[in-house]
């Protein structure tokens, strides 16, 4: 009977350590997932953030003779 016992509970350890990896996998992949959309879309952002002023400053400049 004890004998059971401590199989079920090494048996249930046993799985308790393949979710605990599993869900570790998955937060990795939530991890990752989260700074590849911060690079892919806020960095963009902060580039454009930079650029069209000096487009709209590139831009107006050549209508100045005539405004």
């Amino acid at each position: 009977m004890e004998s059971d016992i401590l199989k079920k509970l090494s048996e249930q350890d046993e799985k308790l350590d393949a979710i605990w990896r599993s869900a570790e996998k998955t937060r990795k992949m939530f991890l990752f997932t989260m700074w590849g959309t911060i690079i892919a879309f806020v960095l963009p952002l902060l580039a454009l953030a930079f650029v069209i002023p000096s487009f709209i400053n590139s831009y107006l400049s050549s209508y100045q003779g005539l405004l």
